[in-house]
């Protein structure tokens, strides 16, 4: 409620301020006008601004020390009585504007009086109102049956009268506010008493009530709140809903203001199938950063009583300290690997596989930066985790630039330590130094890079030779082993442009082709296990022309080979980029780099061919497309694409996915592995649209489905009917929960039904806008470069 109060009484104070104002613009500075034409002008410029917003960069720094200009039909003044304006009365200074039938000022009271269709208007918010008065000596002022409307923000009120006493105290007497639109009186607040101290940043209510079409829903004799920027100790507003697995909801948050760089949210939630869950998040700001601590905690689930008690944890924290260090923390835990699947929570989804658990600290300078760095991971699956912990990792790098014959150098070293719990893996630690020369040359149509590098590792290396794991796979481990892998990569590239016409429309063409030799050499690495902190990167069109194939070092791809590809951009006459197509492939000189798993003797001499494409039709259509195809095994290795309209509140989209089976046992996962989620390849197709049927009535629909094993995945629907100031939300949710072995487990589905129920205008972000928290949400898969 604290911006509700903040900005009424903002409102009735400025406007009993400036009472005083009007009676000084009357007696000082009188101006007066008359005439069919001023009349019309001054009606105009009124029409202007009745209901508008002035920007606070557009107002006055101090509207007191502006110009005071007055115009009215007539004027009229009797010496040492009074002086009375009538007919249009019209008082401006700076964004401020007063208009009343007449305005008077009573000598030697004085005291000001407007009367008659009072209206004010600062910008901000604009009042109507019968009557002002307002004393100068005293600067007691009174202001009667007033109506205000914010025109910045929505929110509109009432007040039966307004009360200044002195220069401190104010006291607005049966006060309303609501974000409903006139003659709508779904909710509101009101209080007969709405008091405050001028110095105090807290104003009080008295017998304050929230009405639902005018019928009291909770009622509290006494209720402070802030009327500044400062923030204060209460509770917020409570939300309500209704789902299948939880029943019915209800929390109701508190608000802890411990400090100015300290604070804290205890919400109690109540879930009648689940019990009483206390989540908490506390922030704070310190001379080393932000940061925030989130709790929950459930002590009795109700549901599974036999996983109490169930909690979730988690510290995010980034800063700077000194312009050089730096710090990140993100470090998560739960109870159980269910967690996420069967609670709502804020911390974690339940798609996740893992919960990262990491913190480093980095020292950055002009030429060189460090890190420290310690990594571990959560399992949600039930069994061992297979996820190495970086116990810990320094990183250190140089970086030297403008060296003779315009070359770059650079160093990256870094030395980890590698633990897992499963005993079938080994541990190690590992050393790794990668000093690199590079020599950019670049023109505006045509550049070329060249670079060496010299890339060295070095493993000490724990393992039980009859762990299953290492004979499983035949590894020959060595305690202790070093590699040494140079290599040389030489890229360039052309731009080349030109006009064109296509249906009659005016479009600038490029055309982008480019060409890199990379030459790694092939070295043994038989006796190095390559998965402590590597695996295998996509490779999409803009992976052909990386200068490796694995996300780190414990594997190295030798290569021998040129790649070659284009790209082929158009854009419109206001430089938008509306297509593009690019396609490349990668030709391998000798074995080197065909497949570090297969027969050499059987691999082509070329690697499978890419392609992406963007295409935005005059941004109502979009669509995205990739492919990887294989030629030699006549493969279509994975491919994906999305096409979408999108207008104004309505859009739909229909996305694909595609891996084959030979592409993932050759590159990813065993026949085991596979057969657990898939018999034949992932292809799974995607459809999301939202569009309002009528009136603040709209539907939003997801539904995603597995062509290969034929199920649905998840499907959602929701249904909102929103109104100006409050908004209803009825959900059906319905998700593949398990599916431990495809051939002989049938699937497991989880379905969630939900109503909830917000209000709108007051801060908060909408409640139940979704049928379900955990819920895939839309998001726009591609976008074009520019």
């Amino acid at each position: 409620m604290s911006s509700t109060s903040r900005s009424l009484l903002a409102t009735m104070i400025s406007l009993a301020l400036f009472g005083p104002t009007v009676a000084y613009a009357n007696q000082v500075a009188p101006e007066t006008t008359s005439g069919d034409a001023a009349v019309s002008d001054e009606t105009d410029e009124l029409a202007m601004i009745r209901g508008t917003c002035i920007a606070p960069e557009q107002m006055p720094a101090d509207p007191n020390n502006e110009p005071i200009k007055v115009t009215a039909d007539q004027a009229e003044a009797l010496n040492n009585q009074n002086v009375t304006y009538t007919g249009d009365v019209i008082v401006r200074q700076g964004n401020r504007t007063v208009v009343a039938d007449t305005a008077k000022l009573q000598q030697p009271e004085n005291i000001v009086t407007a009367e008659g269709n009072v209206y004010f208007h600062d910008g901000t918010i604009e009042v109507y109102s019968d009557r002002i008065q307002s004393n100068l000596d005293t600067e007691d002022s009174q202001m009667d049956n007033a109506v205000y409307n914010m025109t910045c923000e929505a929110g509109r009120g009432e007040a039966e009268r307004v009360t200044k006493n002195g220069i401190s105290y104010y006291r607005l007497k049966n006060g309303t506010y609501t974000t409903c639109p006139p003659g709508d009186k779904s909710w509101q607040f009101s209080a007969t008493s709405i008091e405050r101290e001028n110095d105090s940043p807290f104003a009080d209510l008295y017998n304050a009530r929230f009405e639902v079409a005018d019928v009291p829903v909770f009622y509290m004799p006494y209720l402070r709140v802030p009327v500044g920027d400062e923030r204060l100790t209460g509770f917020l507003y409570p939300s309500v809903s209704y789902g299948s697995r939880d029943g019915f909801e209800l929390e109701t948050p508190f608000y802890w203001n411990i400090a100015p760089n300290y604070d804290m949210t205890i919400t109690p939630k109540y879930m009648s199938n689940r019990g009483l869950q206390l989540n908490s998040k506390f922030r704070y700001l310190t001379e080393f950063g932000t940061g925030s601590l989130s709790g929950e905690y459930l002590g009795n689930d109700k549901k599974d009583s036999d996983k109490d008690p169930r909690w979730g944890f988690n510290w995010s924290h980034n800063g700077m300290y000194n312009q050089h260090w730096l710090f990140e923390i993100d470090y998560s835990k739960v109870s159980d690997p269910t967690y996420f699947s069967d609670i709502d929570s804020s911390i974690g989804e339940r798609e996740d596989n893992n919960l990262l658990q990491t913190a480093e600290v980095s020292y950055r300078d002009r030429n060189w930066d460090s890190t420290l760095r310690v990594r571990d991971f959560q399992p949600l699956t039930l069994g061992v985790s297979s996820s190495y912990r970086l116990m810990p990792q320094v990183e250190a790098n140089y970086y030297y630039e403008d060296m003779p014959y315009g070359l770059d150098f650079s160093l990256n070293s870094h030395v980890s330590r590698f633990e897992n719990d499963n005993p079938d893996k080994p541990t190690a630690d590992r050393v790794h130094f990668e000093p690199t020369l590079t020599l950019p040359y670049a023109t505006p149509w045509w550049s070329v890079t060249s670079e060496a590098k010299l890339m060295y590792t070095y493993y000490n290396q724990d393992f039980d030779p009859n762990a299953q794991e290492i004979v499983d796979k035949g590894l020959e481990l060595k305690d202790s082993v070093s590699r040494t892998v140079p290599s040389i990569r030489l890229h360039s590239g052309l731009y080349l442009e030109r006009d064109t016409l296509i249906w009659g429309d005016s479009y600038t063409q490029s055309l982008e082709p480019q060409i890199q030799y990379l030459y790694v050499k092939d070295v043994e690495q038989k006796g190095i296990y390559d998965a402590y902190d590597t695996t295998l990167m996509q490779t999409d069109y803009y992976g052909l022309f990386r200068d490796k194939r694995y996300s780190s070092v414990d594997r190295i791809a030798a290569a021998n080979q040129f790649t070659i590809g284009a790209t082929s951009r158009y854009f419109d006459n206001q430089f938008k980029e509306r297509f593009n197509i690019a396609v490349g492939q990668i030709f391998y000189l000798n074995d080197s780099g065909r497949n570090l798993d297969t027969d050499n003797e059987t691999s082509p001499n070329y690697s499978a061919t890419a392609l992406e494409s963007d295409f935005n039709y005059d941004d109502w259509l979009f669509f995205h497309g990739g492919l990887q195809y294989d030629a030699s095994k006549k493969d279509l290795q994975f491919a994906n694409g999305a096409i979408e309209y999108r207008e104004g509140g309505t859009f739909s989209q229909l996305n694909y996915r595609y891996i084959s089976k030979e592409y993932l046992l050759d590159n990813i996962l065993d026949e085991e592995q596979l057969n657990r989620y898939t018999e034949d390849g992932i292809s799974q197709l995607g459809f999301s649209t939202g569009f309002p049927i009528y009136d603040g009535v709209t539907l939003r629909g997801d539904y995603y489905h597995d062509l290969t094993e034929n199920q649905m995945l998840e499907g959602q629907i929701s249904l909102n009917f929103r109104t100006a100031c409050w908004m209803i939300s009825l959900g059906y949710n319905e998700y593949l929960k398990t599916r431990q072995n495809v051939s002989s487990s049938p699937a497991e589905y989880e379905r969630n039904f939900s109503i909830s129920f917000s209000l709108i205008g007051l801060g908060l972000a909408p409640i139940g806008t979704t049928s379900d928290n955990n819920s895939i949400s839309y998001g726009r898969p591609f976008y074009l470069n520019n």
